[in-house]
């Protein structure tokens, strides 16, 4: 189970070893995203809060990178935040995701991206539930 000391130590220190990697170019991503898909996770944008929902979906099943198809998440770790965006407890494999510190908009975060094709997915946050306590904010267009 991942902790908050070891999200900072993948994002500080270096990230877990993906399966496999993806990398295409800009134009070949815009052509095969939306123009809001693209703007997330090539962009790193950002979903309008309480936009998307798939906040209040809770059935069974997985979560998937939009961009490659990774499996990131398990709806038994998906849970209610109240943040306007779907929120996650635990990624559903350890070299799921990669880690980035992330200072932008005056405030130090960690930025979470797909480890295959470094789609940006949203941020993890030490204020989740027990036991590991994190919550992973998810841009539900990400996902």
């Amino acid at each position: 189970m991942l902790t908050w000391e070891r999200v900072l130590a993948f994002a500080n220190e270096g990230n877990p070893k993906p399966d496999q990697r993806l990398e295409k170019s800009p134009e070949e991503w815009r052509a095969l995203l939306s123009p809001e898909q693209f703007a997330v996770t090539r962009e790193k944008g950002t979903e309008r809060a309480f936009s998307s929902e798939m906040c209040s979906l809770f059935e069974p099943g997985q979560y998937a990178c939009v961009c490659c198809d990774t499996l990131l998440f398990d709806s038994a770790t998906k849970f209610e935040s109240g943040t306007g965006w779907p929120s996650f407890d635990q990624p559903l494999h350890e070299n799921a995701i990669a880690y980035h510190a992330d200072t932008t908009h005056g405030m130090t975060r960690v930025e979470t991206v797909c480890n295959t094709c470094d789609s940006h997915l949203g941020h993890v946050f030490p204020d989740g539930p027990a036991p590991g306590g994190l919550r992973y904010c998810m841009n539900a267009v990400a996902l």
